[in-house]
């Protein structure tokens, strides 16, 4: 067993459940209990403070109309995870790691190093916006909120120490916290629920800054670290002694995905729809999360505020911790190299107190690390499609030709729109 798997092993008692479940001698709810963890801990970061920021400039901007957006980058979103977790139950490695046995050496060390720029530019996110959340709360200077959410994410880690599932259980409430706060906006917002259909099912993109938007909100919802972290949450958590097992896994697998990522989803779509509600009409130009509290308070009451503030919290803690375990995972798969969990939470930190430092808005931090993320986004998606077609690997839990076909068709549209980016941003 590797580093990392040992990391997020589970209890013998977890383990002892999930196997009577598989061997048939448990059934009901209580025994698949064993199994939820992998896809919500993933989901995390397809809820995270980048997602605020592009969500509510989008709703802001353009109302409903990058609705369809959210939900494309949402199905990729579930396709890409169910993969990743697929490779790491089958395999027992993670794709880190499988990329390092399997690709020549050059090839792996740029993976490794556009993979953690993807975990910086993570962390920039994820470390801003629960600052942001403490700066707005306690009324104190960006630099003491973005002590404070250092000091926090320490605190969350340190339950990985009494076994993962006490952190998994730490990470699911504070997604479940998130969940709630929009939720409850939306019984709030006046939303214009024929305008929100109308705004998912048809896509356009009306001007270049509605294209920056919406690379913006895919980087944001298909996260490249996330793609990682999956297979290593997956490795060796519950092994399986059987291809039939791994057939039992598999679906229990495909079921949380499909469970953690389409709610997941949904607060995507309740972030743009609260935007689009309370800002679109009268303040179209919000453009940074400070601004869009204030405003949101006199327009929808203290209610919406004080939501706004949890759910800005609880997604920035719960994905900073989430960011550092992906990136300890990233930097040990390809290089085989291991640092301690809280010198790396430490590392990250420094960029986030750079561009700070150096005066950046915060908001455009966000929006652009999340730019950042899309463009570096399909290294982990071309790995995938290459390992997940190998017989060799995967035997009979190979990729079928749809399954591929359609990842092969998403990550192109993604490089596509990579691509017509960057070309716009040189003419």
């Amino acid at each position: 067993m590797t580093g990392a798997a040992n990391q997020l092993s589970m209890s013998a008692r977890t383990v002892e459940s999930a196997q009577r479940v598989l061997s048939g001698r448990q059934r009901g709810l209580r025994g698949h209990l064993a199994f939820v963890g992998p896809a919500v801990v993933a989901s995390v970061a397809y809820v995270d403070p980048g997602n605020i920021a592009t969500n509510i400039q989008a709703g802001a901007r353009y109302g409903y109309g990058l609705l369809w957006v959210v939900l494309f980058a949402n199905g990729v979103a579930m396709l890409f995870q169910a993969m990743s977790a697929k490779l790491g139950i089958v395999t027992g490695r993670n794709l880190a790691e499988l990329c390092r046995d399997h690709f020549p050496r050059k090839l792996v060390l740029a993976m490794w190093v556009a993979s953690e720029f993807a975990a910086m530019a993570t962390d920039v996110a994820e470390f801003i916006g629960a600052a942001l959340g403490f700066s707005l709360l306690f009324h104190t200077p960006l630099l003491v909120g973005m002590i404070a959410a250092g000091v926090v994410v320490f605190g969350i880690l340190l339950f990985g120490r009494q076994g993962f599932r006490q952190l998994e259980i730490v990470i699911g409430a504070l997604i479940a916290a998130v969940a709630v706060s929009y939720l409850l906006e939306l019984l709030i917002a006046p939303v214009d629920w024929p305008g929100a259909a109308l705004g998912a099912v048809t896509p356009k993109l009306e001007d270049d800054a509605a294209l920056l938007l919406a690379v913006g909100v895919i980087g944001a919802t298909v996260m490249p670290h996330a793609v990682f972290l999956h297979s290593g949450l997956t490795q060796q958590r519950i092994p399986a002694r059987s291809d039939e097992d791994r057939r039992k896994l598999l679906r229990i697998s495909n079921r949380e995905v499909m469970a953690a990522l389409g709610a997941a989803g949904l607060i995507n779509v309740a972030m743009v729809m609260m935007a689009a509600a309370a800002f679109h009409q009268g303040a179209a130009g919000i453009a940074e999360i400070e601004t869009a509290y204030r405003t949101l308070t006199p327009l929808l009451g203290k209610a919406a505020g004080a939501l706004f503030l949890v759910s800005l919290l609880a997604s920035g803690l719960s994905s900073a911790a989430v960011g550092t375990m992906a990136g300890q995972m990233i930097m040990q798969g390809f290089v085989g190299f291991h640092i301690p969990i809280w010198l790396r939470r430490l590392i990250t930190m420094i960029p986030s107190f750079v561009v700070i430092a150096l005066g950046a808005k915060a908001i455009d931090a966000l929006v652009w690390s999340q730019v950042a993320l899309s463009t570096l986004l399909p290294v982990p998606m071309i790995a995938l499609l290459v390992l997940a077609r190998r017989r060799d690997l995967l035997g009979p839990f190979v990729n079928g030709r749809a399954t591929q076909a359609f990842a092969a068709v998403s990550a192109l549209i993604i490089l596509g729109l990579n691509v017509v980016l960057i070309m716009r941003a040189f003419n």
